[in-house]
């Protein structure tokens, strides 16, 4: 520990440093900030205040502009009209008083002598007018403050004999920048705060925080301006002024400050934002820089510490490794062994499970031939029928032909060509039963499955003594499987159904297809005694057949048990409570406009 000291001393000292250097950056850099938006609102507020000065200029220059004013000015008029004409422009307005002076400073008209016969024709104001210019300016009277806008009253190519005053009160504005949250001020040339958003800066010398002390006349500023700026100081920080503040006044601390001309105005725009939210930000900063890097310190003494006692470790274990290198590497010759072992057998396994595969579709094929060596007498006798009728019917035909009856002739080919489609669709249905299907998945129909089964089945369930009751729903419906082998689970299910009920008084199959949900459900119910034992007759080889019948081998159920399960659906039997067996195969339904 004692070899740390010297570097956490130093580190300490850095992390000092980094401090009071992120404290200073982020200082700055909210201070830029607010000086930005500052600005911006320091621009709106002059913006306003003079196009409130304009709309009483504009005033002034219109009525100067009235015969009556010149009349008046030139000695004669009706001056009461005159005043009852001032007094309107005023109370529409709003101004506090409109009046009218002679060239020589006489009050000729007012809305409101009081505030008129206070004017002085000594005034700069009055001299830019009565020169033919408009006059401006801030005005002190009785305590109340208002903007001098003076008119010159001119007669074409003579000299004013006349100046129209407009007197507008400064109560208007300060209302509007009210709701501004900062401190918003104009001075005028002497640095008195003519115009604020804020009572505790009226009037008062704002000059003061930019002065070095240096003490002012009384004459410098207006009648009863005696308070000064309820500030401290000033310091400059970043390149942007400060002024500060006591606890509980304006503001609290710091405040930033800006100034710009308004010579329009003949005033300077000033402002104060407060800035306590600037530097507790970045106290903030600092604060998170100075704690990240005594909590990296911390770490990196930590891992420093725990890597001297790593690499003491690691010589102990150094020796260690070497014996247990010895040890793996003795060990792995024993391994490399097992793994040829272990490969033999993954092999050996593969190809037996290659052989079950292939004895599964022998299985099955040889399942569909058993079925059609069962139905080969009926197949007989129903291809044999229609081979016989054709015979009749070309017969009957040609004999016909001679006499000249083409009717009864095309009626006969006709029956000849109905009977050999019937016969081409039961050995098409034939040759797809018997062949080896190997293709993937398809959309294939259900109720065309279920037609096919029952034409292959219908001379065996014939000659069963088997009804079979098949309502086929209107139109097709799609799953997903094979057809072929869907046909042969079909026909095995048939031909248990028939086998189940050889020895029942009623021997009813009933088929039927439901959609109800989102799984399609086909069903076979047959009239038979039921099953013994539902849990085991899709194992291979259970049977309840008689020994040494050639049906009774108890393949068929576990047959149909796999096919099923490959289309990813699921074959179910049970006992219905009536009596008899239901087998219920479930599979995925395909919507018909995809299959299409």
């Amino acid at each position: 520990m004692q070899r740390l000291l010297w570097p956490i001393a130093a580190f300490l000292a850095a992390t000092v440093l980094i401090t009071l250097g992120v404290w200073w950056w982020a200082l700055g850099s909210a201070l830029d900030q607010l000086a930005t938006r500052a600005q911006t609102e320091l621009s709106l507020a002059t913006s306003r205040l003079k196009s409130y000065q304009q709309r009483y200029r504009q005033l002034a220059v219109v009525l100067a502009d009235h015969p009556g004013l010149e009349a008046l000015a030139q000695g004669g008029g009706d001056a009461s009209a005159v005043a009852a004409l001032l007094q309107a422009a005023a109370d529409k307005t709003g101004s506090r008083a409109v009046f009218v002076l002679s060239a020589d400073g006489r009050l000729l008209a007012a809305s409101d002598p009081g505030w008129a016969a206070q004017a002085s024709n000594s005034e700069a104001w009055f001299h830019r007018a009565h020169n033919g210019a408009l006059g401006r300016a801030q005005v002190y009277l009785d305590g109340a403050r208002m903007f001098f806008m003076a008119a010159p009253i001119s007669l074409p190519r003579h000299k004013p004999v006349g100046v129209l005053v407009v007197a507008a009160g400064v109560e208007p504005v300060e209302s509007d920048l009210a709701a501004n949250p900062n401190a918003l001020f104009f001075t005028d040339a002497n640095g008195v705060v003519f115009v604020t958003n804020r009572s505790e800066f009226l009037l008062a010398d704002a000059g003061q925080a930019a002065d070095t002390g240096k003490a002012r006349s009384a004459a410098d500023f207006p009648a009863g301006v005696t308070r000064p700026l309820p500030t401290h100081g000033q310091l400059h920080r970043h390149g942007h002024t400060i002024w500060t503040f006591a606890e509980g006044a304006v503001f609290s601390g710091w405040a930033l400050h800006l100034g710009q001309p308004a010579p329009v105005l003949d005033l300077e725009a000033e402002i104060l934002v407060d800035a306590g939210p600037a530097r507790l930000s970045a106290f903030y900063q600092a604060a998170l820089a100075g704690a990240t890097a005594l909590v990296f310190g911390a770490v990196l003494l930590i891992l420093t510490e725990r890597r001297m006692a790593l690499t003491a470790r690691l010589a102990i274990e150094a020796a260690a490794n070497q014996r247990l290198e010895q040890r793996v590497a003795l060990r792995t010759e024993q391994l490399s062994g097992v793994n040829l072992d272990l490969r033999q057998q993954i092999r050996e396994r593969r190809e037996a499970e290659e052989a079950l595969r292939r004895a599964q579709q022998d299985l099955v094929q040889a399942g569909k031939l058993s079925a059609l060596g069962q139905m080969s007498a009926g197949i007989s006798h129903e291809l044999n029928q229609p081979l016989m009728a054709i015979r009749s019917f070309a017969e009957n035909a040609e004999t016909f032909l001679e006499r000249g009856d083409l009717d009864t002739t095309r009626g006969n080919l006709a029956r000849i060509s109905d009977l050999a489609r019937r016969m081409g669709r039961i050995i098409r249905n034939l040759n797809a039963f018997a062949r080896k299907e190997g293709e993937p998945m398809t959309d294939v129909d259900l109720v065309a499955v279920v037609a096919a089964a029952l034409e292959l089945s219908e001379k065996q369930l014939e000659n069963a003594g088997v009804a079979v009751e098949w309502l086929a729903p209107e139109g097709r419906v799609m799953v997903r499987g094979g057809e072929v082998r869907l046909q042969q689970v079909l026909m095995n299910l048939l031909s248990n159904a028939a086998d189940a009920m050889e020895d029942s008084a009623e021997k009813v199959v009933t088929i039927a297809i439901d959609e109800s949900d989102a799984t399609t459900r086909l069903s076979v119910r047959d009239t038979g005694p039921g099953l013994d034992e539902p849990e085991r007759v899709f194992d291979p080889f259970y049977s309840t057949k008689a020994v040494g019948r050639a049906e009774g081998m108890g393949l068929g159920l576990s047959i149909s048990y796999g096919i099923v399960q490959s289309f990813g659906g699921r074959i179910a039997g049970r006992n219905l409570p009536g009596g008899g067996a239901e087998f219920t195969v479930e599979l995925t339904p395909v919507a018909l406009e995809d299959a299409a």
